[in-house]
């Protein structure tokens, strides 16, 4: 397969040019995934932006037809994400280009990114692997009232003290450590960890996005230890929108999102390039797991 991209692209009667999503103002940005019914708000969009790169795809007037983004951690691995363009130039080829614009950016890394039904074709075409449906819920979340499972220690609010051990558990449940983005997340989220004397077992981040907020993510050695984490987060959003992106479909986990109030919306595919995701897995009973991805863009 030839991954070497050229600098331009003939669509039809048009040609697109490549540019930094960097010089992109943010209204533009926000007009585009909204072309496309994603939620994500301008802020969303600069968060993304602060936290990996990416790429644009403009006509000759500078109108984004396209977008992809790519974030790193460390040097062997990395997420994809933000890939986004109309049905029409996807069948022409546009999606391809600017994913082998992203390929060039990261050779040499094990990449993951999570595929809309729209976008499954392309990347299947580009050698991704299938892994894990993620199943989007959401909705206006209710207190739960079901009986409440047992957690192994105390739930109490996380700090700033307590970012290197989020750190250190987000690397053993995702399978990288992702030391810059979990610092980033702190910073734009409140936060519950569940403690047993000092050391932290779980931990659930809530951060604005879209339509109100997103859990995420959330990491724990057990399905009691989850719901431990993520119910403080439900009950400071009774009564509004609340978002979790999540690989379990089955349990206590998946019992509380239902009735909460989040239902299953959507579904998107976890795809892998290179190593595949039961290479990262720690393994074991008591071992870390990641209830819920930070979103689909950054798994």
């Amino acid at each position: 397969m030839d991954l070497k991209p050229s600098g331009s692209l003939k669509i039809d009667t048009f040609s697109m040019r490549i540019g930094d999503i960097e010089g992109i103002e943010l209204d533009r940005l926000h007009a585009h995934s909204l072309s496309v019914g994603w939620p994500h708000r301008a802020e969303d969009w600069q968060f993304l932006r602060e936290s990996g790169r990416g790429f644009v795809a403009l006509d000759e007037i500078g109108r984004v037809l396209g977008s992809a983004m790519w974030f790193e951690h460390g040097a062997d691995f990395a997420t994809v994400g933000m890939v986004i363009t109309s049905p029409r130039l996807q069948t022409l080829g546009a999606g391809q280009w600017l994913m082998k614009r992203v390929f060039e950016k990261v050779a040499g890394r094990d990449l993951r990114l999570n595929a809309t039904r729209a976008a499954r074709r392309l990347y299947l075409s580009l050698d991704f692997q299938p892994e894990k449906t993620v199943y989007q819920c959401q909705g206006i979340v209710r207190a739960d009232g079901t009986g409440r499972l047992a957690a192994r220690g105390d739930v109490r609010t996380l700090g700033e003290g307590d970012i290197p051990a989020a750190i250190m558990l987000d690397g053993a449940g995702f399978g990288v450590r992702r030391a810059a983005l979990i610092e980033k997340l702190f910073a734009h989220s409140a936060g519950y960890g569940l403690y047993k004397g000092d050391r932290l077992k779980a931990f659930a981040l809530c951060r604005p996005f879209g339509r109100g907020h997103v859990v995420g993510p959330v990491v724990a050695e057990s399905d009691a230890d989850a719901v431990a984490v993520v119910r403080p987060h439900v009950a400071d959003h009774s009564g509004s929108f609340l978002r979790i992106d999540t690989h379990v479909d089955n349990g206590d986990f998946a019992a509380l999102l239902s009735h909460s109030g989040m239902p299953v919306f959507d579904t998107v595919l976890t795809m892998s390039l290179g190593k595949r995701l039961a290479d990262y897995a720690a393994g074991g009973p008591a071992m870390p797991k990641t209830y819920a991805l930070a979103s689909q863009t950054l798994g």
